[in-house]
């Protein structure tokens, strides 16, 4: 899914970009450059976050990737070193984060069955697949990407969508797939509307506003997730969602504010 998804989103917004006038060939280096940050965000965060919603709510999936905004003060304090120590509101909301986390996944951490340690196990790699999100994004930003802003989404979701195919294919997945009109449409309303408008402008955001802003989508996600996921799936949310959400939302918005403070000094 995650391989036809973005080679078809990524190698027909290539022929458009051409088609409008856009120069879509890149150097060696640009195209490195763009390799790296599609396969963090594509081949390895969107393609683990797939994988998990098997096992794990839509609801509780999105929560737990709203701690991305946690992990984007940490990457540019920590790695790039772009920002000033994580003290005050920062550390704050990541202390508060975490045990949002605790209350959140609290049923799978107590839970002896193999689908309860299924969904923890499902739920540790959305965090991790969170921060390599972050990672992407971050990297994104600063390696200083020359190339327009839909060429380069476009060239990421490309060889994110090649890498996808050859992983699906080394695993044997194409015998599994189901090809029918659920699968077809779903994949079609992620090519136009998460690839080629979501990912498109999250791309354009990172090269043009602070980071701390970009991530506040993480603000609404969850909450639009739970709620669809209510009533559409029928997903239930008992009182560790709810509190886990209570307590996720205001360390988000601690993390957030205390970057975007450090930002505008």
């Amino acid at each position: 899914m995650a391989g036809v998804r973005f080679f078809t989103a990524g190698t027909l917004l290539l022929a458009f970009s051409a088609a409008t006038g856009r120069r879509v060939a890149v150097g060696g280096r640009q195209l490195a450059a763009l390799a790296v940050v599609g396969i963090l965000l594509l081949s390895i965060a969107n393609s683990v976050l797939a994988w998990a919603e098997i096992y794990v709510p839509t609801g509780l999936a999105a929560l737990i990737v709203a701690i991305v905004p946690v992990w984007f003060l940490l990457i540019e304090r920590y790695v790039v070193r772009k920002g000033e120590s994580a003290r005050g509101r920062g550390l704050a909301g990541v202390v508060l984060g975490a045990a949002g986390m605790v209350v959140l996944l609290w049923p799978r951490l107590v839970a002896t069955s193999t689908l309860g340690w299924l969904q923890l196990l499902a739920a540790v790699s959305l965090l991790g697949s969170s921060f390599v999100w972050a990672l992407g994004s971050v990297l994104g930003r600063h390696l200083r990407v020359t190339v327009d802003p839909l060429v380069g989404s476009a060239w990421q979701m490309a060889i994110a969508g090649t890498v996808n195919l050859a992983v699906a294919s080394l695993f044997g997945q194409w015998s599994r797939a189901r090809w029918d009109w659920t699968a077809g449409g779903a994949i079609l309303y992620l090519i136009v509307f998460g690839s080629w408008v979501g990912y498109s402008a999250y791309i354009w955001l990172l090269r043009h506003v602070p980071t701390s802003r970009v991530s506040t989508y993480a603000y609404v996600n969850p909450v639009i997730a739970v709620f669809l996921g209510w009533l559409i799936l029928g997903e239930r949310i008992d009182g560790f969602v709810i509190g886990g959400t209570l307590i996720i939302i205001p360390a988000v918005a601690l993390a957030v504010g205390a970057q975007a403070v450090r930002s505008s000094q």
